[in-house]
This record gives structure tokens, C-alpha cells and sequence, in this order.
């Protein structure tokens, strides 16, 4: 699992518009094997408190914690801030822990209901949130991720998006 899912870790191989999408920086990344008997826990906090999920705060989790940081960046991707935002680290990562976030605002509007509920199944809890399998099988991303993402380049929001980039990387 990468444990550090964020918009900053994925990079395009080249500059054409058909070019490969890329996951970096795997220095919190961990080889997950579940156990016998069923899945053996992680304990380390690590992540970027945009996209960490409760249980990583918790310091009891397994691989859906990615999950919930793809869920979390389909969510800033969509409208241009994030699912959970704060004055400083610790406000952010109290709202994760609550895991409460709103679709609200002009940028919500013209988003489907599909993204929506992919979002829902990405964000909550790890009983009920998708796996990836799940996740790569939900109905926008097969038939609807096209529409939305031609309404990405025309997010009224890319300010707001820039301004979570800048942030993260002074942490």
C-alpha cells in the first residue's frame, strides 16, 4: 500500500496527451500481505492529513486506506479543494476524523451523480468502503468519467486546487 496518496505523487510519463499516468514517491509505501486468518493491521501514522484516513490516525488500518485518499482526490479534483479543509494541520485532520464533507457550492452542480457516489463509497467507513476491485468496477468510472473529466479543464475553482498543491508541499 502507498499510505501517501496525493495529487503531488501522480505524474504524467510525458507531455502528450495519451501519455501513462505515474504514482511516485513510495518512501511511506509498505508491501501489504494479509495475514492468516484474514487481514493483518497497519500501525504507522503517515500520509498527508488531505488524504489520510481516520483509521491511519488511528493507527489501525489495511490497504483501504488508500481508498479513501483515491476518494479524496477525486473529491479536489472535482471541485478544487479539498473533502476536509482547516485552518492548520490539526483542524484538517480533526474533520478527517469526523469524516463528514458536503457537495455543496457552484462547483458541485454540474457534477454527476455517479462521481458523487463514487466519492461516498471511497469516504467512509472501511467496513463499507469499496475495494479497488469495487472501485474500478462503480459505473462512472466505466461509462461517465469522460463527461466529468472534459468538465475538469473547466474548473471554475484551479485557484483553490493550486493553493492545496502549494500548501502540502510546504508541510
Amino acid at each position: 500500500m502507498h499510505r501517501d496518496l496525493k495529487p503531488e505523487n501522480f505524474l504524467y510519463e510525458t507531455k502528450e496527451d495519451n501519455s501513462d499516468l505515474k504514482i511516485i514517491d513510495f518512501g511511506l509505501s509498505k508491501v501489504f500481505r494479509p495475514g492468516k486468518g484474514g487481514v493483518t493491521k497497519m500501525q504507522t501514522k503517515a500520509g498527508t492529513p488531505y488524504y489520510i484516513s481516520p483509521e491511519v490516525l488511528a493507527g489501525n488500518y489495511d490497504e483501504k486506506c488508500d481508498l479513501w485518499a483515491a476518494g479524496c482526490i477525486l473529491y479536489t479534483l472535482l471541485c478544487g479543494y479539498p473533502a476536509f479543509c482547516g485552518d492548520d494541520d490539526q483542524e484538517i485532520l480533526q474533520l478527517v476524523v469526523k469524516g463528514k464533507y458536503y457537495f455543496e457550492g457552484e462547483e458541485w452542480e454540474s457534477v454527476s451523480k455517479d462521481a458523487k457516489d463514487l466519492i461516498k463509497k471511497l469516504i467512509t467507513k472501511p467496513e463499507r468502503r469499496f475495494s479497488a476491485a469495487e472501485a474500478l468496477d462503480h459505473k462512472w468510472l466505466k461509462q461517465n468519467a469522460k463527461e466529468d473529466k472534459n468538465r475538469l479543464a473547466k474548473i471554475k475553482n484551479l485557484g483553490g486546487l493550486k493553493k492545496v498543491q502549494h500548501y502540502t508541499k510546504m508541510q
